[in-house]
């Protein structure tokens, strides 16, 4: 296996673990470290890697937005997000176009399970993410709602400010504004007209 990888991570117990346990496990592995963002984006504007194991909350990290800021630099390098984030946290990034996810408190088998998926298949998706997923995506639309994120939901699309919510569910603004992100967080939209699309594709009128 002729592979270079590059390990992001401000931690340097879990860069050297990391690194030796993939070299003792694979052959002819080149293997490179980063402890910021910035270095990150160095290495990979100077050298070509195969696959980048990227901590999430490194220093100068921008967290999801560094998916598709990589790929912008390196097309073709694979990304494994390595963090102790539970899986919801991870398919924001898989949705940006991150190739795998490892949790840091899997074991060192899954952490090689993971590195040699994503090399033979051009993916890593653990158990517990595919559940999650598969579960998501039997609720469609306002289904997968509170009541309250429902009510908040109807308010917003009737053309509701924060002000007026507030009012007539008789909540603070901050309150509203919190329901607010929660909703847009769980529709996966971005703004007032995603929002008025799934109201009429359901027929909630």
């Amino acid at each position: 296996m002729n592979k270079k990888i590059l390990i992001a991570d401000d931690h340097s117990i879990v860069t050297f673990g990391t690194s030796e346990l993939l070299k003792n496990h694979f052959n002819n592995i080149k293997i490179d470290c980063a402890k910021d963002y910035n270095e990150v984006k160095e290495k990979i504007r100077n050298e070509r890697f195969d696959l980048i194991i990227l901590d999430i909350e490194m220093p100068g990290s921008t967290y999801k937005f560094m998916i598709k800021e990589i790929k912008s630099i390196q097309k073709d390098i694979l990304i494994m997000i390595f963090s102790s984030s539970k899986e919801i946290v991870a398919m924001e990034y898989i949705q940006e176009g991150a190739d795998g996810f490892v949790n840091k408190l899997s074991s060192e088998k899954t952490l090689i399970k993971a590195v040699e998926s994503i090399f033979e298949e051009g993916y890593y998706y653990p158990l517990k993410l595919i559940n999650q997923v598969l579960n998501r995506s039997k609720k469609t639309g306002t289904e997968v709602l509170s009541e309250r994120e429902l009510q908040v939901f109807r308010l917003l699309v009737e053309g509701n400010g924060n002000i007026e919510i507030s009012d007539i569910l008789k909540i603070t603004m901050s309150t509203v504004s919190t329901y607010k992100r929660r909703i847009y967080s769980k529709l996966g939209v971005k703004n007032i007209i995603d929002l008025l699309r799934i109201y009429n594709n359901q027929d909630m009128n």
